[in-house]
C-alpha cells in the first residue's frame, strides 16, 4: 500500500494541530509541518491507511477516540537522560534536601518521559536524604505517554541515556543485562522502588490529594502557548506545599508569566 503524507494539506494540519491541543495542550504551531507529517506516517503505516484524509475520517469516526491518544504519544519529544541539567540536582543536594524534614516526602516528576529524571532523583534521595528507609518517600513519575511510561517502568537504558552519570552512582545504582542491546543497564531495585510510574494528561484533573515538597516539571512548559502555560504554573502553585520548590527547564522561566512563586535561581521557584 502506498503511504501518502505529502497530501498534508493547510486544512489538514489544522485540524490535527486542534486535536493535539484539545487533548494535551501542546501547541503544533505553523512551521511544524515537516515533523507532524514524519510522525503522522507511523500512524498511517500502523493503520495501513494511505492518505492524511482518511485517517481524519477514522479519527472522526466512533473508532477515534484511542486513536487521538496515540497520535498525541507519536507527536510529543521525548528527550531526556540522566542528571539533565545537572546544577538542578546539585541544588537539590545542596539546598533542598537538607531542609527536608518531614515524615512523608512527596517529589513529582512531571511529564518524566522514559523515567531518567525520576530515577535520577531516586538516586539523589538515596545518597543525600538522610533516613530515607525510615521515611514515607515516594516519586511520583507521571507522562501522557503510554510507550514512555511503560519504558520507565522497566528501567532499562541504552549507554547513551548514562553520560552524565557520575561513575560511583553509576556502579551503585546500574547493572549490565546480559540480554538486550549492548551496554544496556537496568536501575537498581533501591532505586526503582521509590519511583511510581502512572499515566497523567496535565491538562486533565489531577487525582493527587497530597501535597508535594518538590515538583520536577522541566522542558514541558516549550511546548505549551501562554494560557496553558499561565494554568498549569497556578496548579502546580495550588499542589505544593509552603515552602515547596518548582524546578523548570532552563528556556522555561516564568517571567512572561504572572505567579506568586518566589524566584529562587535561573529555573528554580519557591511557594
Amino acid at each position: 500500500m502506498n503511504l501518502d503524507v505529502d497530501d498534508l494539506k493547510p486544512q489538514h494540519f489544522q485540524k490535527i494541530s486542534d486535536m493535539v491541543y484539545r487533548s494535551a495542550g501542546i501547541n503544533l504551531k505553523q512551521g511544524k509541518e515537516a515533523l507532524v507529517r514524519a510522525r503522522l506516517m507511523k500512524r498511517l503505516r500502523s493503520l495501513k491507511i494511505g492518505r492524511v484524509e482518511e485517517y481524519l475520517d477514522f479519527l472522526d469516526s466512533g473508532q477515534g477516540g484511542r486513536e487521538i491518544a496515540r497520535l498525541v504519544d507519536v507527536m510529543t519529544t521525548n528527550q531526556t537522560s540522566f542528571f539533565r541539567e545537572m546544577d538542578h540536582f546539585s541544588f537539590l543536594r545542596d539546598t533542598v534536601l537538607p531542609g527536608l524534614t518531614q515524615a512523608r516526602l512527596r517529589f513529582w516528576s512531571a511529564a518524566c518521559s522514559s523515567g531518567e529524571e525520576p530515577y535520577t532523583l531516586a538516586i539523589m534521595l538515596r545518597e543525600h536524604l538522610a533516613d530515607v528507609d525510615r521515611r514515607d518517600v515516594r516519586i511520583l513519575a507521571t507522562d501522557i505517554s503510554q510507550r514512555m511510561l511503560e519504558k520507565a517502568r522497566r528501567a532499562q537504558y541504552p549507554q547513551a541515556a548514562l553520560e552524565e552519570v557520575p561513575a560511583p552512582q553509576y556502579r551503585k545504582y546500574f547493572t549490565a543485562l546480559r540480554s538486550g542491546p549492548p551496554g544496556s543497564v537496568q536501575v537498581a531495585a533501591e532505586a526503582r522502588e521509590l519511583v511510581r510510574p502512572a499515566y497523567l494528561n496535565l491538562m486533565e484533573p489531577w487525582p493527587m490529594r497530597g501535597r508535594f515538597q518538590v515538583v520536577f516539571c522541566r522542558n514541558v512548559m516549550i511546548y505549551f502557548d501562554r494560557p496553558t502555560q499561565q494554568e498549569l504554573i497556578h496548579r502546580f502553585w495550588d499542589v505544593l506545599e509552603e515552602g515547596g520548590y518548582l524546578f523548570v527547564g532552563h528556556s522555561e522561566g516564568l517571567s512572561a508569566i504572572k505567579h506568586r512563586f518566589r524566584y529562587v535561581r535561573p529555573a528554580v521557584y519557591r511557594k
